[in-house]
């Protein structure tokens, strides 16, 4: 075996590695999150957590890019950037309230399906019929989770789809940023955007915060810039097709995680669902991945 060879498949270990670590990082997050929609609104919590996490992401963007990384090209694209995230991440944590933490995760997956849909209607790129066949399935997924008409049915299940569209929104919107700018610059001024408009806004919600809750913020931050962090490093270390399909480990995790804190027992429809979404979302990367080699 060649030492180009043996370092590419070690560099693809290290990143699912990574991706895996990062992606359950995050779905601790979003447990905690939910835990702390008990006492605190969705705001309150976006907001401690990106005051918590801003000097980490610095450090981080420091170590890994240099003191360039904290310089930006075009500070209004962060700035509109940080409102769709304040946005998604106030729309996912509220529907923590109403929803399973696997449910909600489930629904949040499709977003990629409508990144394909905006880049085709609104930005004039090319889809060919079996990508809009898995954007079809895709919805199809969210149907069958949701189940429209039936008596068990909740308009809040919406919210997710909705985070889901923002976050889309969120995603199409580094196109924008100064190619200039590295992911750790985007990292920084995300987490530094969001803490900055949320402060704007979160007087008007604000409790004071129990001492023994204190702790419960602090490790929100920490995992939340922990998985962003290992996950954005899993992508610079091998290509999409690899890591990408990792991201729904997350549904395993949130069940998980539901189950043990709150003794949530997902129904077979969301299982059936969620299977749907990702079978649609696994056969999109493949194609991204087919048509980049091609």
């Amino acid at each position: 075996m060649s030492n180009t060879t043996s370092g590419a498949q070690g560099s693809y270990t290290q990143s699912i590695l990574l991706m895996c670590v990062g992606v359950a990082c995050l779905s601790a997050n979003d447990a905690i999150a939910k835990t702390l929609t008990s006492g605190y609104s969705p705001l309150q919590i976006l907001f401690l957590r990106n005051v918590i996490a801003l000097p980490i992401t610095i450090v981080i963007a420091l170590v890994m890019g240099g003191p360039s990384a904290l310089r930006s090209y075009r500070p209004v694209t962060h700035l509109m950037r940080g409102a769709l995230w304040v946005v998604a991440t106030m729309m996912f944590f509220t529907s923590f309230i109403y929803l399973g933490l696997a449910e909600a995760t489930a629904l949040i997956f499709v977003a990629p399906f409508f990144i394909i849909l905006i880049s085709s209607l609104f930005l004039g790129e090319e889809v060919g019929w079996r990508r809009w066949l898995a954007v079809l399935a895709g919805f199809l997924g969210v149907l069958v989770i949701i189940h429209p008409g039936a008596a068990t049915f909740q308009l809040i299940a919406l919210l997710p789809v909705a985070t889901a569209l923002v976050y889309a929104l969120l995603m199409l919107s580094a196109r924008w940023v100064d190619p200039r700018e590295s992911v750790w610059t985007l990292l920084v001024y995300l987490t530094g955007a969001g803490a900055l408009l949320s402060a704007l806004i979160v007087p008007f919600v604000w409790v004071p915060v129990r001492l023994g809750d204190l702790w419960l913020f602090a490790a929100i931050a920490l995992f939340g810039t922990a998985g962003m962090t290992m996950m954005t490093q899993a992508f610079r270390l091998a290509p999409s097709v690899v890591v990408a399909p990792l991201d729904y480990t997350a549904l395993l995790w949130a069940t998980l995680f539901g189950w043990l804190i709150w003794r949530e027992s997902p129904g077979a429809m969301t299982f059936l669902g969620a299977a749907i979404i990702i079978a649609s979302g696994v056969f999109n990367i493949l194609r991204d991945q087919r048509q980049a080699g091609s």
